[in-house]
């Protein structure tokens, strides 16, 4: 049996091969499971442009100092088991390499699921080690809820796509709505047309007083605008249609240094800049010498921490559940979907769709959900 995964370049993106290998067999407490489907979307890219700074790069090692192995979010089967409480046959949805296969070591096995205690993962942060059960998962059990004309496969399909992103999004939202949109009323996003844009500006949308502007390319307005959740929407040669004096906070998913730095010199009253992403992968650079506030990086484990210290695991997971119900069922809406699932599988398509969302190119209305 052998085992395939893409490995892409550290230090340049665009250059990728596919590596195969024995599959290692089990030792005792270890599980090995099929990799059914995954996403890939502008956040693996992110992963891809900030995987040396945040460690991305270290949940998958190849072995090879010069490549690396791309995380992504999605669900597997676990197909031979070594360890007493992992059964074969179940199904998890977590933190998965661009490949095959993966063998992983439960720890702390739980109804609800299970963490990789891998020695080269201790040290990384909990929230990418937890595999969830699919049979008590209650966010598939929301996805369900939303989605109750559709399939698994479009259901994971769903999750898949959205889930990672749109804790994130929700995180955004609650950390703004948290430190009072800093005396703000003016929330900038841009990368509009990405799927965390969107579902942060979907729960911004429901904050009183808030308006939520959109940035984007000239070829995503339209996109932006049906979207129904930015209050205006601009392309980013636009920034002067609003007033310098705006009080606003800038959101930053595209990671653009000139973007940045002409926002922060534009906006003589911008009261906070956070970044997220970086979509933009071949615009990224630093936040050095800005006017205005520091930019900072805004990092969604950390807010996670400080609210399940302030309300507890069980109060947050039901308020992001909820949540994610309702933009689930308003991304899916039969009549006005914001999102349509491609599905691909094989080396090729794998290949070449990372090439396109690495590009920046493609419908944005449009999902990736892979299978190698």
């Amino acid at each position: 049996m052998n085992h395939t995964q893409l490995w892409v370049r550290k230090d340049q993106l665009a250059v990728t091969q596919w590596h195969h290998s024995p599959a290692q067999a089990l030792a005792p407490g270890q599980v090995r499971l099929t990799v059914d489907r995954f996403a890939l979307t502008a956040n693996n890219i992110t992963y891809g442009a900030f995987g040396d700074a945040m460690n991305y790069w270290q949940f998958f090692p190849t072995g090879d100092a010069a490549w690396g192995c791309l995380p992504v979010w999605g669900f597997g089967t676990v197909q031979q088991s070594a360890h007493p409480d992992v059964a074969v046959g179940e199904r998890v949805y977590g933190y998965f390499p661009m490949a095959d296969q993966v063998v992983l070591s439960p720890a702390r096995v739980k109804a609800a699921g299970w963490s990789d205690a891998a020695e080269h993962r201790a040290q990384l942060h909990p929230v990418y080690n937890q595999y969830l059960r699919c049979d008590t998962d209650p966010f598939g059990a929301a996805t369900a809820a939303a989605m109750p004309q559709a399939s698994a496969a479009p259901q994971e399909g769903v999750q898949a796509l959205l889930r990672p992103l749109f804790v994130t999004s929700w995180l955004i939202d609650d950390f703004l709505a948290d430190n009072g949109f800093f005396g703000v009323g003016v929330v900038l996003l841009s990368s509009a047309s990405s799927k965390t844009a969107y579902g942060a500006a979907f729960q911004l949308a429901q904050r009183p007083g808030v308006q939520v502007v959109g940035l984007t390319s000239v070829a995503n307005v339209a996109f932006c605008e049906s979207l129904g959740c930015y209050h205006r929407v601009l392309t980013y040669e636009q920034l002067d249609a609003l007033p310098a004096d705006t009080p606003c906070v800038y959101v930053d998913f595209a990671g653009n240094a000139a973007l940045r730095r002409a926002i922060h010199t534009r906006f003589t009253a911008l009261a906070h800049s956070c970044s997220v992403g970086g979509t933009h992968v071949d615009q990224l650079g630093g936040a050095k010498d800005l006017p205005g506030p520091s930019a900072t990086l805004f990092f969604a484990p950390a807010h996670i921490k400080k609210r399940q210290a302030e309300w507890g695991g069980p109060v947050l997971g039901q308020r992001m559940v909820a949540a994610w119900q309702a933009f689930v069922a308003r991304v899916t809406q039969p009549d006005d979907e914001w999102l349509k699932i491609q599905a691909g599988s094989g080396p090729e398509v794998v290949a070449s769709t990372y090439a396109q969302v690495l590009a920046g190119r493609g419908d944005p209305r449009v999902g990736h959900v892979l299978t190698v």
